[in-house]
Formats: C-alpha cells, sequence, structure tokens
C-alpha cells in the first residue's frame, strides 16, 4: 500500500473543477504533494453514462496508483455517485479512496438534522438521488430540494461570473420552486466554488451555502492526521496532468486554483 506520508494525494475530475477540491487541500495541507488528473478529453461527466464514467475512472485510477498516491479523491460528484463503490473495490488495499459526497452527508447529518436542504448540481448527480439515499442510512429525516443546473459549469469555464449575465443566470435557478425554502444549499458541482459568493448574495445570506470542496478537505486533513500520514515535506511537489491539452483549458486552470498552473498531457487510450 502507498501508506507513506510523502506519497502524493491523488485528485481527479472530468475537467478542471476538481482544482476547487485541489485547492482546499492545498489551503490545508501546504506540506502535501499532489497529483492531479483532468479527464479534459471526455469532459463533462454529469451527461455520460454510468459505464462510461467508471471505465474512465478506473484509468484515472491507475495512473494515480502508478505514480505513488496514498489516497485517490474523486473531485467530481457525477465520479462521486457513479464509481466510488468501483473504485474503492478495484483499488483495494493500495490507496484510500474518499469522495465529494460522503463527507457532505457526515457533514449535514451532523449540523442539519431534520432540516430542508437544497441541493444543486449536474444532471447526473441530481437524478441519481444519491444525497437522499445517504441520509436515509443515516436514518436522518433531512429532505432534500434537489435541482439539475447545467449552464452553470459552462459559464463558469467561459469565465462568466460576478457579472450581470451571472447573476441572471443563477437567480433564475435559485428561484425555482423545486427549491423552495433551504436551510442550507449544497453546491454539489466543483464549479461552484467559484460563484459561491453569488449564491449567497442572492439569499442575503440567510441560507448557509455548503461547499463540498471544504468540506472534503477537512475530512481527508481528519483522516491523514489519524493515520499518521501527514506530510511535512518543505518543498512538496504539485503535477497536473490533463487527458487532452488545449491552451484554453491551461489558461482557465489560475480561475480554479488561484494561482498559474502547467498542464501536462496525459492520454488514457492510445
Amino acid at each position: 500500500m502507498n501508506n507513506k506520508p510523502e506519497n502524493p494525494i491523488g485528485i481527479f475530475d472530468s475537467g478542471i473543477g476538481g482544482l476547487t477540491v485541489a485547492h482546499a487541500i492545498r489551503e490545508l495541507m501546504p506540506h502535501e504533494n499532489m497529483v492531479y488528473f483532468g479527464d479534459t478529453a471526455h469532459l463533462p461527466y454529469g451527461d455520460k453514462s454510468e459505464a462510461a464514467i467508471q471505465a474512465y475512472s478506473v484509468k484515472i485510477a491507475n495512473v494515480l496508483l502508478q505514480k505513488g498516491c496514498k489516497v485517490i479523491v474523486i473531485a467530481c460528484h457525477s465520479a462521486s455517485s457513479a464509481a466510488y463503490e468501483l473504485l474503492k473495490e478495484y483499488v483495494r488495499h493500495e490507496a484510500l479512496v474518499i469522495n465529494v459526497i460522503d463527507p457532505m452527508v457526515d457533514y449535514v447529518a451532523r449540523n442539519f438534522p431534520g432540516g430542508v436542504i437544497g441541493l444543486i448540481g449536474t444532471k447526473r448527480t441530481v437524478q441519481s438521488d444519491v444525497y437522499s439515499k445517504k441520509f436515509r442510512e443515516h436514518d436522518k429525516k433531512i429532505s432534500v430540494h434537489a435541482l439539475a443546473t447545467p449552464l452553470l459549469a459552462p459559464m463558469i469555464e467561459e469565465g462568466f461570473f460576478n457579472n450581470q449575465i451571472s447573476r441572471e443566470i443563477i437567480a433564475q435557478y435559485l428561484s425555482d420552486p423545486l427549491l423552495g425554502k433551504p436551510d442550507a444549499l449544497i453546491l454539489g458541482c466543483t464549479h461552484y466554488p467559484l460563484i459561491k459568493k453569488e449564491i449567497d448574495e442572492y439569499y442575503g445570506s440567510l441560507v448557509k451555502i455548503l461547499d463540498s470542496s471544504l468540506v472534503a478537505a477537512q475530512s481527508l486533513h481528519s483522516y491523514l492526521a489519524e493515520k499518521g500520514l501527514l506530510n511535512n515535506s518543505p518543498r512538496p511537489e504539485s503535477h497536473f496532468y490533463v487527458s487532452d491539452y488545449t491552451e484554453s483549458f491551461e489558461a482557465s486552470t489560475r480561475l480554479f486554483f488561484g494561482e498559474n498552473v502547467h498542464l501536462e498531457s496525459h492520454r488514457l487510450w492510445n
């Protein structure tokens, strides 16, 4: 098993949205080595079949295991709902696998028992009903009001946020009667932290906005600390790979990671 503290944390997503999770991990654990893989050749995962997402995820897991990753973070809600159980079984004792859904479920179950929770995300995440199912497993009477918001991710990737266009699209979605008046709103896509401020402004700070990237990073930190696997390298290394390189994607990474990132191409299929 790749269980040495100096082994990197592996993170993957269908594209660069998962860099919000990578950024949260970097902020909380600045000494950790990191390997990020964005499957840009197959994005978005939100409209792919479960079988396709599972096939991509296994291929990416192989890459991250070859890089010696001690943990694999599925930084994508669609892949978390479609491939988490499969990857846990596939990876077995070689590395820990965590997703961005279970830590949020645990957080909500602890902090909002019996609450009304809104959820916005991709069509796949919403149609999977994964949050409601997991809350039932916790035996928590939590009501989930979920709404698919497919325009938000491409809007963010094109740089349309913190402007009039984004505010109008966000308002159109959040005013949908399906969401009702939630006690808290789960950002069910790793793109959405970039519009967290606008969402909070829409609600007038009266609804708690739940950022899965932060919650997942905190959960990972607790696990690594418990297992004695936190790294203390003074000069950690980070490597970023994509399955289909384009200059536009490299330019967009700054939006998600908060600093310039050099992407390297690594094709999943030859």
